[in-house]
């Protein structure tokens, strides 16, 4: 931070402490003794007068330790703006020091695995422990402790895949990340109002929901236009760039009239996060191997 700021911290803090301290010393001035008296602050309530008799001295020197504490505290440790601290201690360091020994502890356990096929490593149940552990601090924020997904973030207990379920392909997922995006109106950003409409009706028609059949068979010149570059010509989809398949009933965002239209005017976009450089290699090659068991 800037020396202002700096400053501005270190007179706050110490301002408070000693503000406290001459507090303490200041009401304590005049009273020598812990015996109580009968003199009275001259507050009352309800019949409830307010003595005026001093802290216990226990009491009064457990403060005045505290202030003595504090300011020790901020001797060693960074709390007085740009000040450092005797000790060098930063909350990174320490961070930093516990990633090592975490390594140093858990690596071996990893690297046992890391070399085991991962058809293999997901039948094996002591590596599927591991790896539901790293699956809940990585990845339930987005797909759910039970891993079913949720809108916008995939389900990954059945067998449909954007990108492809194979273990190499959830290994690169895992490690690079994904990144999803579906242009308004596909390629046709010119799309009017009514070939929306067909277009999401013939959507539907893949599954037999269309709300108007007529509109559905017109959308076919459409989707041909605007959504076969990803989609495929049949609606089946394209792994290779993550291109859901339409005619199933599997779906990211919603299959009522209403969600489709609303890919189709405003796009999608959406990104998997790469744990690369969060997660070692063996880390990621059980987490593959965990992922891969949920559908397998």
């Amino acid at each position: 931070m800037s020396t202002f700021w700096s400053v501005w911290v270190i007179v706050i803090v110490l301002g408070t402490i000693f503000g406290c301290a001459w507090l303490l010393l200041a009401t304590r001035k005049g009273q020598t003794n812990d015996t109580e008296t009968e003199n009275t602050t001259g507050h009352s309530y309800d019949g409830i007068e307010e003595y005026d008799n001093p802290l216990p001295k226990w009491w009064f020197y457990l403060y005045l330790g505290t202030c003595v504490f504090a300011l020790g505290y901020l001797v060693l440790y960074p709390g007085l703006g740009n000040y450092e601290g005797l000790l060098g201690w930063t909350s990174t360091n320490q961070w930093e020091a516990e990633v090592q020994e975490a390594e140093e502890k858990y690596g071996p356990i990893y690297a046992q695995f890391g070399e085991t096929p991962i058809p293999e490593l997901s039948q094996n149940e002591d590596a599927m422990k591991i790896g539901q552990r790293l699956f809940a601090n990585n990845c339930s924020v987005c797909h759910g402790t039970a891993a079913r997904g949720q809108v916008g973030f995939p389900n990954l207990t059945d067998d449909d895949w954007l990108w492809g379920g194979e273990p190499e392909q959830i290994v690169h997922t895992i490690a690079n990340g994904r990144q999803g995006n579906m242009t308004p109106k596909g390629v046709m950003p010119n799309m009017s109002n009514e070939q929306v409409d067909q277009v999401v009706n013939y959507v539907l028609s893949f599954s037999g929901r269309e709300k108007d059949a007529e509109a559905a068979e017109a959308g076919a010149a459409v989707f041909a236009q605007a959504c076969t570059a990803c989609h495929g010509a049949d609606g089946t989809g394209m792994q290779a760039v993550g291109a859901p398949n339409l005619t199933d009933n599997i779906w990211l965002y919603g299959s009522t009239y209403e969600w489709i239209k609303e890919t189709v005017v405003n796009g999608r976009q959406n990104q998997m996060p790469a744990q690369e450089g969060r997660l070692t290699d063996d880390q990621i090659h059980i987490l593959s191997a965990y992922v891969y068991s949920l559908s397998n």
